[in-house]
């Protein structure tokens, strides 16, 4: 049975990962977080280590002791304000840590690294923490063929419910006052469900001949916040106000951005059509127009209720 480490495997995604994968190979949770180590211990019954990937000692050692086959990078600094503020931590941990998993795996001789991205690394980059993820990228797909190690990044948008994102914040606005505050009624983002992220997770890894070296994407829905805070209130009250911006943020988000239209590559994994995005080689088939949020298609209301109630046992 093959191995494989999920870094911040202990988060949000990597617990659904566990779950997805556990049957299939022995599956390895790793992260800074004892507490929450704990408790993705008895949720996923899957093993769990800690892990600071901006150690390069500690990422050393759980790959010592693990051995693994397939590493999936998803431990992240992933919050846009507090990199903001604090540029070293994100460094450290995004391009740092980044740096120290893709070291090791190559001289372990791990077979696949699959690094976890963001739309927000997507031109036109517009913050510090969407630089980092945007320098894991360029990073992973161009060590790709120095070294028996393939190496590929997956983006996607907004998970619905992961920790620190915006619905687990509104409900606790909600439960302390009944009031949400929003930074930005106007702006559009993609949202999807955990499980969503993971499949495209694994249909990289899944086809990793053909992905390494590159990024891959999938077209998601999106929605207008304000559309989401209107269907919050219509069907679980409370209600909302505009607050102070955060710094950082962008109106709209992109999955391909318009630079990178002549080096995307359409292709198709089973009957789902992704998007293949290489840092340097442009493509024979380009695609002809960037995916956005300003031009995916829009969840509907029915779609934006579904998600805020499937709320997890915990967030």
């Amino acid at each position: 049975m093959e191995k494989i480490l999920i870094t911040g495997g202990t988060g949000f995604l990597g617990r659904e990962l566990g779950l997805k994968l556990k049957e299939k190979y022995k599956v390895f949770l790793a992260g800074r977080n004892n507490t929450q180590n704990m408790w993705a211990e008895r949720y996923t019954s899957c093993a769990v280590l800690p892990l600071d990937v901006s150690n390069i000692e500690s990422v050393r050692d759980v790959v010592n002791e693990t051995k693994p086959d397939i590493i999936i990078h998803a431990a992240a600094t992933k919050f846009v304000d507090i990199s903001e503020k604090q540029p070293f931590e994100a460094v450290d941990i995004n391009v740092t840590g980044s740096q120290n998993v893709a070291r090791i795996a190559i001289d372990k001789g791990v077979k696949t690294v699959i690094g976890i991205s963001t739309d927000k690394a997507a031109p036109p980059v517009r913050n510090t923490y969407a630089l980092t993820k945007a320098l894991m990228e360029r990073m992973f797909c161009t060590l790709n063929g120095k070294t028996s190690t393939k190496f590929a990044c997956v983006r996607f948008g907004n998970i619905a419910w992961s920790s620190g994102s915006v619905l687990p914040i509104w409900k606790k606005m909600m439960d302390e006052t009944g009031v949400i505050g929003t930074t930005g009624p106007e702006m559009r983002r993609y949202i999807i469900r955990v499980s969503e992220a993971a499949d495209i997770v694994i249909a990289c890894m899944n086809n990793i001949e053909q992905l390494q070296g590159h990024v891959l994407t999938r077209d998601m829905k999106a929605a207008q916040i304000e559309d989401v805070l209107k269907v919050w209130v219509k069907h679980k009250g409370g209600k909302y106000e505009k607050i102070e911006g955060r710094p950082g943020e962008r109106v709209d988000e992109y999955l391909v951005g318009d630079s990178e239209r002549e080096y995307t590559t359409e292709v198709k994994f089973g009957s789902e059509v992704y998007y293949v995005t290489s840092m340097n080689t442009k493509s024979a088939k380009p695609v002809q127009k960037s995916l956005s949020s300003i031009t995916s298609e829009k969840l509907s209301e029915k779609e934006i209720l579904a998600i805020l109630e499937d709320m997890p046992r915990t967030i």
